[in-house]
């Protein structure tokens, strides 16, 4: 069967042309899903016993009646449309307190479209480039130690523009034999980026960013760092939201440490269980792109609700082959907004924060514990 709909979602050249691929979008979840039934028995199981009839799916309101998975399923269950040996990747969550992880597969047609969409995305907001820049990733370092996600999709982000030298946060020990937090190390060679002609490019969670540059602060590092700089963050403040500062706060330490302005700090929106980037506009607002749809649904009836409303986070792609990542609900609260000063029709996520789910561990909460070591 010949993914038509989704082929021409994914050559749709206007990224956020959300109103005018409404039809398309449905059409191609609709395909997307009859695909995972016909190759996932366990996926079938799952559409029949909610009685869900995919030829029923006809306009963009239908699609909140294809099943949600919730994203803790795929820590407890092995789930695809496709034998393991022949994806073209394998990347994994980070695990839950009792050791449990998310395992997504990806096909090497799954790979072109997600390349077609940070293609257009990021040639929309300008992020690539030919010039070579200092990459400072507050993550982990990639080795065959570790597989999780988000390493893969920051070693992914050093690709956009090439790379003159690679400092991660979480690097690995072969004395110790395990991964270790330095980020002095990272401190060091921000010093020394400094004082070259090439721009940097951060990747990682705002609270480990936030952290190193109080550090910083409090000892009076002062730093200009070259044009075209980039500082990039993404994941949210996780366990940390205690210590989260609030947006401005956050923007304003970055412009006094690193000389950084607001306009070139960006912040993206993405899960292992949902490969579709949401990076923000210039007034740091999450638009939707055409490859997702967001529904926000009530914690208690799960009906949809209205734009304002604040709710679960219920995230929709036809993506994803290998995988049946067609509807997943996160264990995120949000709202879906309408209008930006940005001039985009695409509506906007917001994310609030994490319901209580207590058996949810992090990549944030594995990194703090090596933090804490």
């Amino acid at each position: 069967m010949k993914k038509k709909y989704v082929r021409k979602l994914f050559r749709h050249k206007n990224p956020y042309d959300i109103k005018g691929t409404n039809q398309l979008f449905t059409d191609a979840l609709r395909e997307n899903a009859i695909h995972h039934k016909n190759h996932s028995t366990e996926y079938k199981e799952i559409l029949d016993n909610f009685a869900c009839d995919l030829s029923q799916i006809k306009t963009i309101k239908d699609i909140k009646d294809i099943p949600f998975i919730p994203m803790v399923y795929f820590k407890r269950h092995d789930l695809n449309s496709m034998p393991f040996d022949k994806m073209a990747i394998k990347a994994t969550s980070s695990g839950t307190s009792s050791g449990l992880k998310s395992k997504v597969g990806m096909g090497y047609t799954d790979l072109w479209r997600g390349f077609k969409m940070i293609w257009r995305l990021f040639r929309y907001h300008k992020f690539w480039s030919l010039k070579r820049v200092n990459y400072f990733i507050f993550g982990y370092e990639p080795t065959k130690h570790t597989d999780v996600v988000i390493m893969k999709s920051a070693n992914g982000f050093t690709k956009v523009a090439p790379a003159k030298k690679r400092y991660y946060a979480i690097r690995w020990d072969d004395e110790v034999n395990k991964y270790k937090v330095d980020l002095d190390y990272m401190k060091q060679g921000l010093i020394k980026a400094s004082k070259q002609r090439f721009p940097i490019r951060t990747l990682g969670f705002p609270a480990y960013t936030y952290f190193l540059l109080k550090e910083m602060k409090e000892e009076d590092i002062k730093l200009t760092m070259p044009k075209g700089s980039l500082l990039t963050i993404g994941g949210g403040w996780k366990q940390f939201y205690a210590e989260q500062v609030d947006k401005q706060a956050f923007y304003d330490i970055v412009e006094d440490v690193l000389g950084i302005k607001e306009d070139n700090i960006v912040e993206f929106f993405g899960a292992v269980e949902h490969p579709v980037v949401f990076p923000d506009c210039k007034y740091h607002h999450l638009h939707v792109p055409i490859y997702s749809r967001v529904l926000i649904r009530d914690p208690e009836t799960f009906e949809p609700l209205k734009k304002g409303e604040i709710g679960l986070v219920n995230l929709l792609s036809p993506l994803n082959q290998a995988t049946p990542l067609t509807s997943v609900m996160t264990d995120d609260l949000g709202i879906l907004h309408e209008g930006c000063e940005c001039g985009l029709e695409a509506p906007w996520l917001e994310i609030i924060g994490r319901v209580g789910i207590t058996d949810i561990k992090t990549c944030a909460q594995g990194a703090q514990a090596l933090m804490d070591e």
